[in-house]
C-alpha cells in the first residue's frame, strides 16, 4: 500500500565536501515501484551507490512487483510451474504469513483478485454486486497457501498474490542491508513513504521525519501533521484519503477487508507505525487501516517493538490523534 510520509529538512545534495571534511554527506533520488526513493548517507570514502542502488532496485520489481509482467511474482499468480522462486520473494511470503498470522488475516497477502476486482490494480474495476464479492472472496485466505521445496502450493489454482502492503518497506531494508555491506552505517532511506533511518547524522543528531495531515480530498496541497525523531528504526503510513475513487456519490477506498470484501468504511484516514524493520512498518500500517482503531489498539500491547500514531476524521471535532504510549518518545515540534 502507497504510504504517505514526507521527509522535512532533508537537502538532497550533489555528492561534494571540501577535502577536510569527513565523512561526507551523500544523497540521490530517483523513480522506483512506480513512485520516488531518496537516500542520505555518510561515507568516508566520498562514494556514490546511485548505480548500484538503482541495479538493485530493477532486480527486486523482477522479484515482487505485480507491474512487470515476468516478475516472479506474475509468473506464480499465472500458475507458472517452471518459474524459479528466489530469496526477495520468499522472504516476502515467509513474513507476509506471519503478519497474516498476528494479525487475524486482516492483513492477507492472496488478496488480489479483490483488489483487481474493486480497480485499484492494472486491471480495469469489474461491475460488483454481494453474490460476485462473496464469490471473489473464496479466492482470498493466506491460510490456503504454502511453500514446499522452493515450490508455491495453492489449495485453488486462481489464487493470487499482491506483496504491494509490504514490499515496498522490504526494499528499504534491502537497500540498508546493501549499505551496511559497504561499511556505511548512518543512513536514511525512503522509498515512496517507507523510511528507515539508521544510527545518526554525523553532526549528531536524529533523523527528522514529516507526518502528513490527511487530505480530506485528493488534490488537497500535502501539509505536515506531525514531526518526529527517528534513529535505529523504520516507519510507514498507511492512508485511505488519497486513492480511492467515488462512483454513485460515495467514496472507496483502496483499503479492502479481506474479510468482508469490501473497502473499508471507518473513519480512520491514516496509520503511522514505527518498527524494527520498514517490512514490518509497511505491513502492520496496511493491517491496522484495515483493521480500524480500536482493533488496532487492542492487538499492537502483543506485537514486541510496535508504535503506531492513528489520525481520524470526526464531523464534530475534526482530525482526531490517537498513539501509543511509546510513539510520543519520538514527537518533536514542526
Amino acid at each position: 500500500m502507497k504510504s504517505f510520509c514526507w521527509l522535512v529538512l532533508l537537502v538532497f545534495l550533489l555528492p561534494s565536501c571540501k577535502q577536510d571534511q569527513t565523512p561526507y554527506k551523500i544523497s540521490f533520488a530517483g523513480e522506483a515501484q512506480g513512485t520516488y526513493y531518496a537516500i542520505t548517507y555518510y561515507d568516508a570514502q566520498n562514494r556514490n551507490l546511485k548505480t548500484q542502488t538503482d541495479s538493485l532496485l530493477q532486480a527486486f520489481d523482477l522479484s515482487v512487483s505485480l507491474w512487470v509482467p515476468n516478475s516472479i511474482i506474475s509468473r506464480v499468480n499465472r500458475g507458472d510451474s517452471l518459474v524459479r522462486l528466489n530469496e526477495i520473494f520468499t522472504n516476502n511470503f515467509n513474513l507476509s504469513k506471519q503478519i497474516a498470522e498476528q494479525t487475524n488475516g486482516y492483513f492477507d497477502f492472496t488478496i488480489s483478485p479483490l483488489v483487481e476486482a474493486w480497480g485499484f490494480s492494472f486491471k480495469e474495476k469489474i461491475v460488483l454486486n454481494k453474490t460476485k464479492i462473496d464469490s471473489i472472496k473464496m479466492l482470498v485466505n493466506w491460510k490456503n497457501v504454502s511453500l514446499f521445496n522452493d515450490k508455491v502450493i495453492k489449495t485453488d489454482p486462481r489464487i493470487r498474490f499482491d506483496f504491494n502492503a509490504i514490499a515496498q518497506g522490504y526494499s528499504v531494508d534491502l537497500i540498508g542491508q546493501f549499505l551496511e555491506s559497504k561499511g556505511i552505517t548512518r543512513y536514511l532511506v525512503d522509498v515512496g513513504g517507507e523510511i528507515k533511518a539508521n544510527n545518526i547524522k554525523a553532526d549528531g543528531t536524529k533523523w527528522r521525519i514529516g507526518i502528513e495531515k490527511p487530505a480530506l480530498e485528493a488534490g488537497e496541497d500535502r501539509s505536515i501533521q506531525q514531526v518526529i525523531e527517528l534513529q535505529d528504526k523504520s516507519l510507514a503510513t498507511s492512508g485511505s484519503y488519497r486513492k480511492y475513487y467515488e462512483e454513485n456519490g460515495k467514496r472507496y477506498s483502496h483499503a479492502i477487508d479481506p474479510k468482508t470484501g469490501y473497502p473499508v468504511n471507518h473513519n480512520l484516514l491514516s496509520v503511522t507505525v514505527v518498527a524494527t524493520t520498514t517490512a514490518e512498518a509497511d505491513a502492520y500500517a496496511t493491517a491496522f487501516l484495515v483493521m480500524g482503531l480500536d482493533k488496532s489498539k487492542a492487538l499492537i500491547p502483543q506485537l514486541p517493538a510496535i508504535d503506531a500514531y492513528f489520525i481520524s476524521w470526526d464531523q464534530e471535532k475534526g482530525f482526531v490523534i490517537d498513539m501509543t504510549a511509546g510513539f510520543q518518545d519520538y514527537l518533536q515540534p514542526i
